[in-house]
């Protein structure tokens, strides 16, 4: 079922009417009783009663609002210009906020795709755009969103590891646009049925689960040790390559074999090395 919009008369044009039936019969009314005149009272009173009913066709919708209209259980059609507005009054009327909405869901416990237990929460922004959809395709279309939401971040979990574990490798912690938008699409599949448009879907909450959080930083800190080690070691290569290079260039120094290996080791370790060394002169005798 899709949505059907309506724009019914405007209810500004109708209270008029209303209010000088309901005073007309209200100034009989009186007339009647005052005349002893009963025959007319019946009618007044119909009248009167006439006019109340039309007045429950009155109703009012608000700036990003919207009235979904039933007759007798059947769908009629759906308003959203706001205003006062008129109908009839056996229709029934059922509100729906068009504004855009948000919340955050849990932290789930869950594996991660190297199987590690992880703790992940979402935030998630949205919207209906469907209101026929979401009053009628789903029994309660703001649990289905907040189910269906945790359902796919779940799935979202399972398919990412935690850390990436090869150059490349998209992974929860370091690739947050690429998550974000698989977890935006995953979601939007899932709503798509209840009439909601997912504006935006984003993690809030990443880590390792506490019986493992220790040890996984110990991890982390060892990867960071040997990624900065690997740079280091880069590095010196390089510059004892370029000392090299330039002594032969401009044949400062003509190096042998083994004086090149001696001055290599030495330029490593000072490079290399996480203290400060002291340097040694020897002085040959005299």
């Amino acid at each position: 079922m899709r949505e059907v919009l309506i724009v019914p008369k405007s209810g500004a044009g109708i209270v008029p009417y209303l209010g000088g039936a309901a005073a007309l019969a209200l100034l009989f009314l009186a007339l009647a009783v005052g005349n002893e005149q009963p025959a007319w009272i019946l009618p007044i009173v119909l009248v009167i009663a006439a006019t109340v009913v039309g007045l429950c066709g009155l109703f009012t919708v608000g700036p990003n609002d919207a009235k979904v209209l039933q007759l007798f259980g059947d769908y009629r059609g759906t308003v959203r210009e706001p205003g006062l507005r008129w109908v009839n009054p056996f229709y029934t009327k059922r509100r729906i906020s068009l504004r855009v909405r948000n919340f955050e869901s849990e932290r789930l416990k869950v594996n991660d795709l190297a199987g590690n237990p992880i703790e992940i929460a979402a935030v998630v922004v949205w919207r209906v755009v469907d209101t026929a959809e979401a009053l009628f395709h789903v029994d309660d279309f703001q649990d289905f969103v907040h189910v269906q939401s945790e359902a796919a971040l779940r799935n979202l979990a399972l398919n990412y590891p935690y850390d990436p574990h090869v150059e490349g490798e998209v992974a929860l912690r370091s690739h947050t646009a690429e998550v974000a938008e698989h977890l935006k699409v995953e979601i939007q599949e899932r709503l798509v049925q209840a009439g909601v448009d997912v504006l935006e879907a984003r993690i809030s909450h990443l880590a390792y689960a506490p019986e493992i959080a220790h040890a996984m930083l110990q991890r982390q800190q060892a990867s960071a040790v040997i990624a900065a080690r690997q740079k280091i070691v880069e590095g010196a290569v390089g510059m004892v390559e370029m000392a090299l290079d330039r002594l032969s260039h401009q044949k400062i120094v003509e190096l042998d074999n083994d004086k090149k290996a001696a001055m290599i080791g030495n330029l490593l370790v000072v490079l290399c090395s996480d203290r400060g060394t002291q340097p040694v002169v020897s002085a040959g005798k005299g």
